[in-house]
């Protein structure tokens, strides 16, 4: 066994070798700090991942796949249709503690209700804490799709839709509905500090939240009580380090065990380490440039058009991703049902793009700004080198870009906002489900959702988007999805620019380890050998 320190970190860290009997530690290089440890009101998969090992849904994804298995609710039954479920609850499923609480009861209906209601209630006690913003809530249309959420006893839940929704078992395990302790939230809200409620989680996960130290360490035990797969590691440690080769540096060296993204660059190099080992899979994933059509002349759809034929996708995937994309034709991969391959690909025209936007009536030079992701995702390698490539192939037509970034947490905030012209962004599937790339275009009473980063909205694109939730024929659904395809195509919102491969890196003593289709990263299963 070697003791280590992390750089910057201040934090001893054993790493297990083979046969080693003391503690075991998993350290995890994580790409970036938590807004907050609340999921329900995240939107980033970096936030997702810290919340993830404290807390548990209804239903769950079975790890490393996208099949919806009991979560906290141990079965359930639909019944009128469709349009109710009841959910019959775990038993004896604990809480964590934390040093100032300690929970005097297990987990039961009342928890369920408080999660629930917390998003949905405005009148509810926590509705306003940390902001009161539920994207996920909101833009998966939950409040209109609710009409009730009632427990019949401590163990049994029964909710009521307006309309049946062939997703809802699949969005329910959704990082959004994890659920909390109502018992913590009242005593907190006793103390006069509900805020603690999203910086210092309770939850019934895997792992319990032991501290954070903002922009550098989270900390977690293992959970003996867990009902569920269980951890087989003491102590799971997020090392928050936004620099990929700074984690690859960590990776080699021993001081993180887990490398979820590494840069494509690195991956011959890895792979040939005998030290380390490289897994990959196509991503469920879409990388898009997408265009604020408030923001003229981007409301018209020619100049939108234009700017989306003069960007050469075909260099960004060979200089950024290195070859291990897909240029894309629609939001979702052709690995997806409903994928419609007949979508005519965008091609790279800088002639037809000059002549669009004459046609458009625009002058050049003109100006945009062009916003690039500060941090890399699954779906995009290199935001900033990405927007460096954008902006020259631009300048070709006379568009000025001007590059513009920010802390991830505020690029979010500002571009779901709508305060940019142009900006990068992307999605990895949450749930298997064509709807959970859609709903990205998707608008509620004419207004487009946070989500919907151009700030489009296609009538028949939306009642589309609205009729495949309740058709509960797949091939029906398909044909829906099709033509929505179609419609995105024509409008251009958005240049999609590419579905990756995504490349997950660690030591080779890891074992247990899944990759997801769904781009979340769990450790409970994991050991060091």
């Amino acid at each position: 066994m070697k003791a280590i320190t992390l750089a910057g970190l201040g934090l001893a860290v054993a790493l297990a070798g083979a046969g080693a009997a003391s503690a075991k530690t998993l350290v995890y290089c994580s790409e970036g700090s938590p807004e907050n440890f609340t999921p329900s009101i995240n939107t980033t998969g970096t936030s997702f991942d810290a919340a993830r090992p404290v807390y548990n849904r209804l239903t769950e994804f079975k790890r490393g796949t996208t099949e919806v298995v009991p979560g906290l609710a141990e079965s359930w039954d639909i019944t009128d249709g469709g349009k109710t479920i009841t959910f019959h609850l775990r038993k004896g499923v604990k809480f964590h503690s934390l040093k100032d609480f300690k929970p005097t009861r297990d987990f039961n209906a009342d928890d369920v209700l408080w999660s629930f209601n917390r998003q949905w209630k405005p009148d509810h006690p926590y509705y306003k804490v940390s902001g009161g913003k539920y994207d996920y809530f909101n833009d998966m249309d939950m409040p209109t799709l609710l009409d009730s959420v009632e427990k019949t006893d401590d163990y049994t839940v029964v909710m009521k839709l307006k309309t049946p929704n062939v997703a809802i078992l699949a969005n329910l395990a959704m990082d959004f509905m994890a659920i909390g302790s109502a018992e913590y939230a009242d005593f907190l809200l006793k103390k006069g500090t509900p805020e603690q409620f999203d910086q210092a989680p309770v939850g019934t996960g895997p792992f319990s939240f032991v501290a954070y130290q903002k922009d550098s360490v989270i900390r977690y035990k293992a959970n003996p009580d867990y009902y569920g797969e269980k951890p087989l590691v003491d102590d799971l440690v997020f090392a928050i380090t936004p620099d990929a080769t700074a984690r690859y540096a960590k990776l080699k060296a021993g001081e993180c065990h887990v490398n979820a993204y590494p840069r494509p660059a690195d991956l011959a190099e890895m792979k040939a380490d005998n030290s380390l080992k490289v897994i990959s899979a196509s991503g469920l994933n879409i990388a898009f440039w997408a265009f604020n059509v408030t923001k003229p002349p981007l409301d018209n759809v020619k100049v939108r058009q234009a700017l989306a034929l003069a960007i050469d996708r075909d260099a960004i995937i060979k200089d950024v991703y290195l070859g291990a994309g897909e240029k894309a034709k629609t939001l979702i991969p052709r690995t997806m049902w409903s994928y419609d391959d007949a979508i005519p690909d965008v091609p790279y025209d800088p002639a037809k793009a000059a002549a669009l936007l004459k046609e458009a009536g625009v002058a050049t030079p003109f100006d945009i700004d062009l916003w690039y992701q500060p941090v890399q995702r699954p779906y995009n390698p290199n935001g900033k080198r990405i927007g460096e490539m954008m902006q020259a192939d631009l300048a070709k037509i006379g568009v000025n870009a001007k590059l513009v970034t920010y802390e991830w947490g505020e690029y979010r905030k500002r571009a779901q906002g709508g305060e940019d012209m142009t900006a990068q962004l992307g999605w990895t599937g949450d749930n298997g489900d064509p709807d959970n790339f859609f709903f990205l275009d998707g608008c509620t009473d004419g207004k487009p959702a946070s989500n919907n980063i151009p700030k489009w909205c296609n009538a028949e694109y939306n009642d589309l988007l609205v009729k495949a939730r309740v058709v509960a024929d797949q091939a029906e659904r398909a044909k829906l999805y099709q033509r929505m395809q179609e419609i995105e195509h024509d409008e251009q919102p958005e240049l999609l620019v590419a579905h990756s491969i995504v490349s997950e890196a660690m030591r080779a003593n890891v074992e247990g380890y899944k990759q997801s289709p769904l781009g979340t990263h769990a450790f409970e299963g994991v050991d060091l050998k």
